[in-house]
């Protein structure tokens, strides 16, 4: 009888002492989780809004005539779809016609039916000959360049070049879209494309697709 007693009471000890650890161990589980679930949570939201604000800040001082060059690019608005702001955020055919200079290009461009290979490329370089430029060629020549798809096309595909040609790549020899190559000389802020010498008047200019070098005369392959 005295050994069962014991036997019992020592069982009812180790069962009390079990429960005992057992309370122990959820109490401190649900601590645990609360304190640690606590600081995370506010440490997290001020951090989200930091990341937040901190891109915000990035993206609305955005310059994108920071890497321009030359005297043309005065003519370029300030603001508005034709500034340089504004070309950064389209494709360079739909960028281009929101620009004043290049009235007679876009014209061009849809004659050719090309809009939607130059939106539609990645990564080119296209030297955009202005309204000037275009001005140089006899009315009756023009005139009939913009009636002949297949040369008019062949005249526009000469001023694109594939990549993304920064100052740094630009003096060289490229191929262009039309097969042929053009040459360009100069260095720093002075450049000349081409047979013609055309004179970069405002480069580096992004859009969404391409770089541009705006030109004083049309190329002619």
């Amino acid at each position: 009888m005295k050994n069962r007693s014991l036997r019992r009471s020592s069982g009812l000890a180790a069962l009390a002492l079990v429960a005992t650890f057992g309370l122990a161990a959820c109490g401190g589980s649900d601590d645990s989780n609360d304190a640690s679930a606590e600081p995370t949570t506010a440490s997290s939201a001020p951090s989200d809004m930091g990341s937040d604000s901190g891109s915000d800040a990035g993206t609305e001082p955005m310059d994108a005539s920071a890497g321009t060059f030359g005297a043309g690019c005065s003519a370029i608005p300030d603001s508005g779809a034709g500034s340089f702001n504004g070309m950064a955020t389209e494709p360079v055919a739909t960028a281009a016609s929101a620009n004043p200079l290049l009235k007679t290009l876009v014209t061009a461009v849809g004659e050719a039916g090309l809009v939607d290979t130059l939106n539609s490329a990645e990564g080119i370089t296209v030297f955009a000959p202005t309204d000037d430029a275009f001005g140089k060629i006899p009315p009756k020549d023009l005139k009939g360049v913009l009636a002949d798809k297949d040369l008019l096309t062949k005249v526009l595909t000469y001023h694109v070049v594939a990549g993304q040609l920064t100052p740094a790549d630009l003096a060289g020899t490229h191929e262009t879209l039309e097969g042929e190559k053009v040459v360009v000389k100069g260095s720093g802020e002075d450049f000349t494309v081409g047979a013609a010498d055309a004179k970069v008047l405002c480069g580096n200019i992004p859009t969404a697709n391409a770089t541009v070098y705006v030109i004083d005369s049309v190329l002619m392959p």
